[in-house]
């Protein structure tokens, strides 16, 4: 069975090597979208290319951040790519199989003989805290090691499907949810480690400096992330997050529904990162 994911990129530097890497260890192919990245993205993603990356192409930007074209570009590609299955997804996640026993496509095909066709994931996000702020580098993975469980809603990333006949919708919910018609989402969740942000530095290039969408956000997408201001940014301590020792022991117990970086209330209380 091959497995692909197909990922947009932007000035993914840091993220790009460690996120193909575990892609290609889990057993699953990556095609790229580079959303005219300036920095040194693309350049190492070429390296990878014929040894699990299928192919990269460029999808213009413009002078602002715009989802849907990606998103839009994505389900055509997920139609025309050769795979048997398909995974939605971003540089900075890395997902799993619910068991370590298991890669991700060996975990995609048990879910396909079972006779389901997506995929439901469940976010750890991993962030800075105040004892470490600064992750900006490429090995960030093995020094980012405090996070919380995020759950917004049951269905929050409905992320990877089986080929469909037809084109699928990635539109409708904004990204977070693929839909097509027959879908039959396998009962367990599969654990992404999402890494949102390395430092508060990365999370003021990445949100505060970034122009959205005005009509996306006047749509109601973005909104959070365009709102953000530098002077809202708070790191929260380790005591308030959770320490990882493997994919098999993320706890998902008492999930937060607002993320730390987002959420201004929150901000409010705590006292300015020394960062």
């Amino acid at each position: 069975m091959r497995a692909v994911a197909i990922i947009a990129v932007h000035n993914e530097e840091r993220f790009v090597d460690a996120g193909l890497t575990h892609l290609f260890a889990q057993g699953v192919e990556a095609y790229l979208i580079n959303n005219d990245s300036t920095d040194g993205t693309i350049d190492l993603a070429r390296r990878h290319l014929g040894h699990g990356l299928i192919g990269i192409e460029r999808l213009p930007r413009g002078d602002c951040f715009s989802w849907r074209p990606l998103l839009e570009r994505k389900q055509e590609l997920a139609a025309t790519l050769p795979g048997d299955w398909f995974i939605h997804s971003d540089m900075d996640e890395l997902r799993v199989a619910p068991s370590a026993s298991l890669t991700l496509a060996q975990a995609l095909a048990q879910v396909d003989r079972e006779g389901y066709n997506a995929v439901n994931f469940f976010e750890f996000m991993f962030i800075p805290t105040r004892e470490s702020p600064d992750h900006d580098h490429p090995r960030f993975p093995q020094t980012m090691r405090w996070y919380y469980p995020f759950l917004s809603s049951p269905l929050q990333q409905v992320r990877a499907w089986k080929r469909q006949p037809a084109p699928v919708n990635l539109i409708e919910f904004g990204g977070h949810r693929v839909s097509f018609p027959g879908r039959k989402i396998y009962p367990v969740v599969f654990p992404v480690r999402h890494y949102q942000f390395l430092s508060v530095p990365h999370a003021i290039r990445k949100y505060v400096e970034r122009r959205f969408d005005p009509n996306e956000v006047a749509a109601g997408w973005h909104k959070s992330r365009a709102a953000l201001r530098v002077e809202g940014i708070r790191l929260p301590s380790e005591s308030e997050l959770r320490p990882y020792a493997s994919d098999d022991a993320l706890d998902a117990s008492n999930p937060r529904r607002r993320h730390f970086l987002f959420d201004a209330d929150w901000a409010a209380l705590q006292p300015r990162s020394a960062s």
